[in-house]
């Protein structure tokens, strides 16, 4: 299944029109991780314990999108 944003797909014949699916989810991280994010607000620079619940939870809300449209 190709999920798209578009009512065009060069090379394909669009045969159903689902309307606006969408995925949600949630995260939180380990106690030890929010803390360690915390403290390195205080010095500035990327947060990667956020950016990589951040992808997490962007992964799993495409992975629940794709299962809420089929």
């Amino acid at each position: 299944m190709l999920i798209i944003n578009s009512d065009h797909l060069e090379g394909y014949r669009i045969t159903e029109y689902l309307g606006l699916v969408r995925g949600n989810t949630i995260r939180a991280k380990h106690i030890g991780k929010d803390i360690m994010a915390g403290l390195r607000t205080l010095v500035g620079g990327e947060i990667k314990e956020y950016t990589e619940m951040l992808t997490e939870a962007r992964n799993e809300s495409l992975h629940r999108m794709t299962a809420q449209a089929e």
